[in-house]
């Protein structure tokens, strides 16, 4: 028993000197990403399962695409937002590359649905988007 709780002790000391928590190191933050196309079906049926393609815009070498933060604004509204992660204290290529991925999106209500696409921020620091209504058949 007693051999068991040492080596307990000695394995929770080991574990513990390996974790720093006060590396404030942080070498990349999150960036939203400007999305410039989306195609949506002209219809959903409830029930359905749907690809929607989506275009965004990666602004240069050191930033990479995470996922999307898909927000419920009202029971058939969502705002998509494109994220990506930008690698801080690197040299980066500044050309901007487009790059199309999907998401699956399931349609669970009988009303028409809004998508509001975050497609960057005007000169004002303004959220725009792009909107598109699908109806539900």
């Amino acid at each position: 028993m007693k051999l068991f709780k040492g080596i307990s002790i000695l394995l929770l000391l080991v574990a513990l000197q390996g974790c720093d928590v006060n590396d404030d190191d942080v070498d990349y933050h999150f960036v939203t990403l400007n999305i410039v196309d989306a195609v949506l079906p002209q219809s959903f049926q409830q029930n359905q399962t749907y690809e929607i393609l989506v275009t965004y815009q990666l602004p240069n070498g050191c930033t990479s695409f995470e996922g999307f933060d898909i927000i419920s604004e009202d029971t058939t509204i969502r705002r998509v937002v494109a994220i990506g992660s930008k690698r801080d204290g690197q040299a980066c290529t500044q050309a901007i590359e487009e790059v199309q991925t999907s998401f699956q999106f399931i349609c669970l209500y009988s009303d028409t649905y809004v998508f509001r696409f975050f497609t960057g921020l005007d000169e004002n620091d303004v959220p725009q988007y792009m909107e598109y209504e699908v109806p539900v058949n």
